[in-house]
């Protein structure tokens, strides 16, 4: 596995490996790289289809679903089937078998992703994701999580039963009309997920930034604090960051680093 790395980039997964093995405290932020390698669009996509003279900023939006809930409706139900038969990578799995294997010892490792597809739990990680759930509705009114088997991801065995239907959903306490429990833009992060990821942050020995810029906020805020705090912090990116905050830059897919880290570590 460290065969497919530069000799370079694997000197630079020894020197992870030997600070994150002395170390029991970490906290691990993964972003919309670690899903691209799944194969799911980022934002910075170019939209496809019937989609493509659209930009994904311009419907994720609250102003967008009070304007057209139809149409902010139905471009999140086209991206549910994009994503619904999308499956872990390797980053996914070596991220789960590493939290697995810290339950027989003393790090404890925290999760946070700002995705929101359940790459994660498909694994078989426990994570805290800051901007919601796309197999998870609600009000947009009185804000009442709905379920409901067409929209719930959860409720059947395969994706090939699930309801990919575009008509709008009410709710049954005020009528209001069903949105995704999804983080729009302009809208706060949920404060118990956000809490979660200030307290391991600000905690935390080793800070890991996998597949999202270690510059944007809300990344950018939490590896300050870990660094304020003493936090080593390790970045897991093909494109690095010029950030001088970073200890240790691992300049490659995290499908590739993290199977190779985890085997350093002893724990494949």
């Amino acid at each position: 596995m460290l065969a497919e790395l530069s000799s370079a980039l694997i000197v630079e997964v020894e020197r992870a490996a030997e600070l994150l093995k002395a170390k029991q405290r970490i906290c691990l932020l993964t972003g919309a790289g670690i899903s691209a390698e799944s194969g799911i669009p980022t934002f910075r996509d170019k939209q496809t289809g019937l989609w493509e003279n659209y930009r994904a900023e311009d419907l994720a939006t609250p102003d967008a679903f009070a304007r057209d809930p139809k149409l902010v409706w139905s471009w999140y139900q086209w991206r549910r089937q994009l994503v619904a038969s999308k499956k872990p990578n390797p980053a996914h799995t070596a991220l789960a078998q590493w939290q697995y294997h810290s339950q027989s010892t003393n790090q404890q490792l925290t999760l946070i992703t700002q995705n929101v597809d359940d790459l994660h739990e498909q694994a078989g990680s426990t994570v805290t994701h800051l901007h919601g759930n796309l197999w998870r509705n609600r009000c947009s009114r009185c804000e009442t999580p709905y379920q409901n088997q067409n929209s719930s991801k959860s409720a059947y065995d395969s994706e090939d039963s699930i309801d990919f239907d575009e008509a709008l959903i009410t709710c049954q306490h005020c009528d209001g009309y069903i949105r995704p429990d999804i983080v729009w833009f302009g809208e706060s992060l949920p404060a118990q997920a956000w809490q979660i990821a200030e307290d391991a942050a600000a905690d935390c020995e080793v800070f890991i930034s996998i597949g999202t810029s270690s510059l944007v906020y809300p990344a950018a805020g939490l590896a300050q604090s870990a660094k304020h705090n003493g936090a080593k912090i390790i970045e897991i990116n093909p494109y690095p960051t010029p950030n001088t905050l970073v200890d240790i830059t691992l300049a490659a897919k995290a499908g590739v680093i993290l199977p190779a880290l985890i085997k350093t570590m002893g724990i494949l």
